[in-house]
């Protein structure tokens, strides 16, 4: 019984130091870009866009298509790293695995 107790123990201590590094999750930044970095796009690590940069030599009046890819580039590559960087610190207490749901 006494070994129930401590297992339940440390499974609560796991499940709140896992709350933790996901709101922990929501201040740090991951960024992706696109063109060479003309068009950048800043997320966290709830993959929340929080900016999106555009440097004026890719805006082409003539070539509107080639703008929206390079945002949908830069939008899906920050996303990729946003996803990285959440793994990386929720691995920790999954040991690698992908639980559905949590992250």
């Amino acid at each position: 019984m006494n070994n129930m107790n401590q297992m339940m123990k440390q499974v609560k201590k796991m499940q709140e130091q896992m709350l933790k590094a996901q709101e922990e999750l929501g201040s740090k930044t991951a960024e992706g870009s696109a063109g060479g970095g003309v068009v950048t796009v800043q997320v966290n690590g709830h993959k929340k866009v929080l900016s999106i940069s555009i440097k004026p030599e890719a805006v082409d009046p003539d070539d509107v298509e080639m703008l929206q890819d390079l945002v949908l580039t830069a939008v899906n590559d920050a996303l990729a790293k946003a996803d990285e960087m959440a793994n990386a610190d929720m691995g920790k207490f999954t040991g690698g695995m992908k639980i559905p749901g949590l992250f």
